[in-house]
């Protein structure tokens, strides 16, 4: 599959099947089909955040393109509907390799969901791109929209999301609150919490001032469990959370949200190394949550199948916090 990966199980949305709007590209393939222009990066993504589950961001995408047809997606999306794969699926996610926004099309990828299946959709993008018009008006479509806010001052926004010299703080919290008062859906601000970075009562309080200009519905506190692109990155301590959902509740309700929700569902093919390759280059999976998914699958022998992603280069093997991940080469 080129644009649908999973079920996976999300810490906000259940069971979530992914849309990847801005699918890997393999950079040594520099083919073009009419107006759809991949970016030659096999991550698209405007700002390099620290913590970034799929590595840094070499180099920046910086504008808007077509990345696909817009009906080759549907034609994908019929097929896993007819085939069951969206059979107990809580959310339908654009989510993936960088950042949604960046394809033009997003809002008739949306449109196009909707009208074929009655999922509730989500997604999850930066914000960094809400300060232009076209761009909320694309969202508009989407039940729930979860935008990052991880710092209250232009100096942390440049530490932890470090983006191009365009992307001002100022510009970032203006396109939020822009997006709030005319977004009628889901509003679910993610605030990353580093260790060191942002979980201090300072910064903390600097936040909550820039959270109550943007009032979303909620705000969801996460933690980089994952892999991050930097190995200094590290998850916030129980006490530092403590402090931080008291101080960002005298603004908005405040959720942290279970690091595993549900589990993988039934595979889209019965090629499972095929599947699992779709799931690791974009969203990186602990030895043990593969394993599990395997089997889940049907896979006869789930280790080899491991075996295979690494030694034929389709993923590497990350430690972090004490386990092993796999997540896709980059």
């Amino acid at each position: 599959m080129n644009y649908i990966f999973g079920p996976v199980p999300s810490r906000r949305l259940g069971r979530s099947l992914g849309i990847d709007p801005t699918p890997p590209a393999d950079p040594l393939s520099l083919a073009r089909v009419g107006p759809y222009d991949r970016p030659r990066a096999p991550k698209a993504c405007n700002w390099n955040c620290v913590y970034c589950q799929l590595g840094p961001t070499r180099p920046f995408t910086r504008s808007r393109s077509l990345f696909f047809p817009p009906e080759a997606l549907f034609a994908e999306l019929r097929e896993a509907m007819d085939s069951g794969l969206t059979d107990g699926v809580d959310w339908i996610t654009f989510v993936g390799s960088g950042e949604p926004t960046l394809n033009k099309d997003l809002g008739v990828l949306i449109d196009g969901v909707k009208a074929v299946s009655q999922i509730q959709i989500a997604v999850i993008t930066n914000g960094s791109l809400l300060s232009f018009p076209e761009v909320r008006l694309e969202l508009l479509g989407a039940d729930a929209v979860m935008p990052t806010l991880d710092a209250g001052s232009p100096s942390l926004f440049r530490r932890i999301n470090r983006p191009p010299s365009e992307f001002g703080f100022e510009r970032h919290v203006e396109g939020l609150t822009a997006f709030r008062r005319a977004y009628t859906g889901k509003l679910w601000l993610e605030v990353m919490l580093v260790a060191g970075l942002n979980d201090g009562e300072a910064a903390l309080r600097d936040l909550a001032a820039s959270i109550d200009r943007v009032a979303p519905d909620e705000v969801h506190l996460v933690l980089p469990t994952r892999p991050p692109s930097e190995a200094w990155v590290h998850p916030a301590c129980e006490a530092a959370i403590l402090r931080t959902k008291e101080i960002l509740s005298s603004v908005a309700r405040v959720i942290l949200p279970d690091e595993r929700h549900g589990g993988f569902g039934n595979a889209w093919e019965e090629d499972h190394f095929a599947t699992a390759t779709s799931i690791v280059e974009r969203h990186p999976m602990s030895l043990g949550e593969l394993r599990t998914a395997l089997v889940n699958w049907g896979a006869a022998d789930p280790d080899s199948i491991i075996r295979e992603l690494v030694s034929l280069g389709k993923a590497i093997k990350v430690e972090h916090g004490g386990e092993t991940f796999l997540r896709g080469r980059r």
